[in-house]
């Protein structure tokens, strides 16, 4: 699945047991306060996730995962071309958990960076999903917020022996000039 990760456009994948995922409510919690401007509006995001206690249940049934990361010059996250980053965060998240269902690991479960209604929805009005039809736009490749359960990014990078590249929006010569977008996805 690491050969599968890097093909889908990961930058770096590797196992990692899931006594390594960090669950905190207060970062579940950054997501209504201060508010994240997508907030309530995919099924994907708060409030409508099982949020953080939840997720610390279902890590119960899993012992590994596979977290992945795409680097990306920080300048393009600030621009017109971030959502194509955040689809292929998503296309590679979905692709990993597809071909570990295809190995035999049915139970596999996917997160992602980012909102999926900003990322393939952001033209229309709303999410279908959590409208009467009930049906998401994108069922093949949009996947739940990292954020919305809680899951500690950093303590992941630490497990995987990553540096992680923290990125603000500040134009000046000591701005990380790489960042990261990441995702996990539970296997076993």
């Amino acid at each position: 699945m690491i050969e599968c990760a890097s093909g889908l456009g990961a930058t770096g994948a590797t196992v990692i047991g899931t006594a390594d995922i960090v669950v905190d409510e207060s970062l579940a919690e950054r997501c209504r306060e201060p508010r994240c401007e997508n907030y309530g509006l995919a099924k994907s995001c708060p409030p409508h996730v099982a949020g953080p206690a939840a997720f610390r249940k279902l890590l119960e049934s899993f012992r590994q995962a596979i977290f992945f990361k795409i680097d990306v010059p920080s300048d393009v996250l600030f621009s017109s071309e971030s959502c194509e980053v955040f689809q292929l965060l998503h296309e590679v998240a979905s692709g990993i958990e597809r071909s570990a269902v295809e190995m035999r690991f049915a139970g596999a479960r996917a997160y992602a960076g980012g909102s999926c209604k900003a990322i393939f929805c952001d033209e229309h009005q709303g999410c279908l999903a959590l409208s009467a039809e009930g049906q998401c736009r994108y069922p093949q490749y949009a996947r739940p917020s990292m954020s919305g359960f809680g899951i500690n990014v950093a303590k992941l990078f630490e497990a995987a022996g990553w540096e992680m590249n923290w990125v603000t929006h500040h134009p000046d010569s000591t701005a990380t000039k790489m960042a990261n977008v990441c995702g996990l996805v539970l296997i076993a």
